[in-house]
């Protein structure tokens, strides 16, 4: 919500009134409220959230459909399109699809990945969602690093699957980088 990568807050959702009532509780004995400073900052971003969404979500549709047509690419994974497994589930939830992407290399090397990677200059390498900058990870080395490999790729989180949260930058800069670190 604050979009700006310099807050961290979260919210208890819950169906059941007994639950909400033993949470605000627990909440209420421990402090585990947000301080002023961490409210501003939130509500800040409340303020532009349509727009940075908007053009997150425009981006993302370029550069999913940039990275569909790439003869390096072998599968792009992204709600927006068809082919993907919850398009039909994303098309009832969501007004748009979003900037979150993930896409697969040709051959499925890690060091091939690892190598975009490194040449990425608007991507921030990162293990974030991330916020109003684009960032870019690789499952198999940082966030899934310690599941074994049969047990990953079995997950559908294969060697060279790099994943894209696709920020508010201009998306042609965005794409050239991808161009020029994917060759």
């Amino acid at each position: 919500m604050g979009g700006h990568s310099d807050v961290v807050m979260g919210a208890l959702v819950v169906k059941d009134d007994e639950l909400a009532q033993r949470l605000a509780f627990i909440q209420n004995a421990t402090g585990g409220t947000p301080g002023p400073q961490d409210c501003f900052l939130v509500l800040r971003g409340l303020k532009t959230l349509h727009i940075r969404m908007q053009r997150h979500c425009e981006n993302g549709r370029a550069i999913a459909e940039y990275l569909q047509n790439h003869p390096k690419v072998e599968k792009v994974l992204w709600p927006g399109f068809a082919s993907h497994p919850n398009h039909a589930i994303a098309q009832k939830q969501m007004n748009d699809f979003g900037g979150m992407i993930s896409f697969v290399l040709k051959g499925d090397e890690m060091a091939a990945a690892i190598q975009v990677l490194e040449k990425l200059k608007y991507f921030s390498l990162a293990e974030s969602l991330g916020g109003v900058e684009s960032l870019c990870g690789h499952p198999a080395s940082m966030t899934h690093a310690s599941i074994p490999q049969d047990q990953r790729i079995n997950a559908g989180l294969s060697d060279s699957l790099i994943r894209l949260s696709v920020g508010i930058e201009d998306v042609e800069d965005l794409i050239a980088d991808l161009e020029q670190a994917i060759g």
